[in-house]
């Protein structure tokens, strides 16, 4: 990474720190990464540039982990990644079940502090609301 790419990223990444501090405590990763919980999905945000002039957020929100793995709740799971416009769901069969993540990456140069953080917030907003419908679903919870 060159001196310019680091202090791109770095840049993006103290804009995207202060729009979420607006709604969230951010923690400072030693790698530079931020990472908040919204209600109770923990989320991480991480800054690359992909070519001069094209730099990414990338938030992952982890929305469920161990939850049965029930065909059922996979099949929902899949529908609602269909219907989400912000992000892409993933479902991960682990031994202790199944865990379901929420990952949307866009070009953040240039959004506005106020604009970046309604944008975080739709993503994380969906991530929340994913998780309490799949425990609803989810058999023995």
């Amino acid at each position: 990474m060159t001196e310019q790419e680091a202090l791109t990223t770095a840049g993006l990444l103290t804009k995207a720190r202060v729009a979420l501090e607006t709604f969230h405590e951010v923690h400072v990763d030693d790698d530079g990464a931020l990472s908040f919980r919204h209600v109770d999905v923990p989320c991480a945000v991480q800054a690359m540039q992909l070519a001069e002039g094209l730099t990414v957020l990338s938030l992952t929100c982890v929305v469920a982990w161990d939850l049965p793995d029930d065909p059922k709740l996979a099949s929902s799971a899949a529908e609602r990644a269909g219907q989400g416009l912000f992000g892409t769901l993933g479902v991960v069969h682990t031994e202790k079940g199944m865990d379901v993540t929420l990952r949307y990456a866009f070009p953040a140069e240039g959004i506005s502090e106020p604009a970046l953080g309604t944008l975080l917030m739709l993503v994380v907003s969906t991530a929340s609301q994913l998780r309490a419908e799949l425990l609803d679903q989810a058999p023995g919870r």
